[in-house]
This record gives structure tokens, C-alpha cells and sequence, in this order.
């Protein structure tokens, strides 16, 4: 579990295909000071599994379905990644629940100046993704969480604030460039619930109930 505040950035130091799958190598070293071998980090928001630690890098194997529904295929080396560290318990939450479970991929169509450092973006999302996004909710972008400023359609925009486009590889994206997104786990699980009271008349299911757990 992750939080989308992005602890550092790392960068790719190579992408080795396989037959099927592929093998990630970051360099790194705020993240490594407790990155144990088979232990989860947080590249653009995917979840993968530490391997080959070194004082300067790690590894990751990166599966068919990975490859299929992130960006992380399209890396080359040098480039930019954000990183996070599981979430500790006792951990403050700072952004929101991130799982690393990519929901599918996005398409930066706008990135602009909003004055005084701040910027807007603006990210074509998958048609099917939509009734998981509502305005001020919450999204995961390349694995960096944010609010949604406004939904139209199959576009979201989200308002950086000065910190974030310096602090996580926003500043080196551009128009065309393909992200990783991660809907708010919590509307996921509303859906199914509401599913199942739909499917299931004698559910005894109430709203109190819904609001009783947070939702």
C-alpha cells in the first residue's frame, strides 16, 4: 500500500526484454536505505518487487500483464521515474490509498503554465475509467496523487502546485506522453458494494451503513 507522496526520482538504467516479460534496473538512494530483496516500491505507481539491490540500484521483474498495462515498457534510459516506499503503519497519510494496481493508461494532452510556478494538466483517460473519477476526487498519475480539478468526458485536469512539478518527473513530461492512472480504490469498492444491493434484493445493506464506513 502507498500514499502517491513521491519520495524520490529515480533513473532507468536499463530495460532487458525477455521472451514475455522484462527486467527494470533504477538507480536510486534515498529509497534504498531499507529496500530489502522481494520487498514492494512504487515505480510510476506500479507496485513491483525489489531484486538485485545494489548501494546504487535495483531490479524489478516486470510480467506480460505489466507491460500491457503500464508505461513502464515504454521506458528508456535516463528516463525520470517517481518512487515511493510502502506505507509503514503508524505512517501519517498524507495523500490517499494508492494500491500500485494500475487501472490502465493515459495520454497527457495539456501541460501548461497557471502562473507563479503552478501548472494545469490535462490527461486523456480510458472511456471505461470514467465512474470511477468525480470532481475533487481523488486520482493517482504516474503514481503521484492528486485532485481532480475537473472531469469532462474522457478528460481530467488536475492543478501541480510548484513542489510537485519539481519534486516528481512531471517537469519532464510533455503533451503525448503516456501515464500511468490508478482510480481511488475506495469509489472501486463503493461500485461493488452498490452491485451487489442491486443484485441482491434482500440485502439488508443500508446507506447508514455505507456512511458508517466512510463512505
Amino acid at each position: 500500500m502507498f500514499t502517491g507522496i513521491i519520495e524520490q526520482l529515480g533513473t532507468v538504467q536499463s530495460l532487458t526484454r525477455g521472451p514475455a516479460g522484462a527486467r527494470l534496473t533504477i538507480g536510486a538512494d534515498l529509497v534504498l536505505s531499507d529496500l530489502t530483496v522481494g520487498a514492494s516500491i512504487a515505480v510510476n505507481g506500479v507496485c513491483l518487487t525489489a531484486i538485485d539491490i545494489s548501494d546504487t540500484t535495483f531490479a524489478a521483474d516486470l510480467s506480460p500483464e505489466t507491460l500491457d498495462r503500464t508505461n513502464l515498457g515504454v521506458l528508456q534510459s535516463n528516463s525520470l521515474v517517481n518512487l515511493e516506499s510502502p506505507l509503514a503503519t503508524g505512517d501519517r497519510l498524507s495523500g490517499h490509498f494508492v494500491q500500485g494496481h494500475v487501472d490502465g493508461t493515459g495520454e497527457i494532452t495539456r501541460l501548461d503554465d497557471a502562473g507563479d510556478e503552478n501548472w494545469l494538466l490535462e490527461v486523456r483517460v480510458p472511456k471505461d475509467l470514467g465512474r470511477y473519477l468525480v470532481f475533487k476526487g481523488s486520482i493517482a498519475i504516474n503514481g503521484i496523487s492528486l485532485t481532480l480539478s475537473a472531469v469532462e468526458d474522457d478528460l481530467v485536469s488536475v492543478a501541480i502546485i510548484p513542489h510537485t512539478y519539481e519534486n516528481t518527473a512531471l517537469h519532464t513530461q510533455r503533451p503525448g506522453t503516456t501515464v500511468n492512472i490508478e482510480c481511488d480504490m475506495l469509489v472501486k469498492h463503493l461500485e461493488k458494494l452498490l452491485q451487489n444491493m442491486t443484485l441482491d434484493p434482500t440485502s439488508n445493506l443500508t446507506i447508514e451503513d455505507l456512511k458508517s464506513q466512510g463512505f
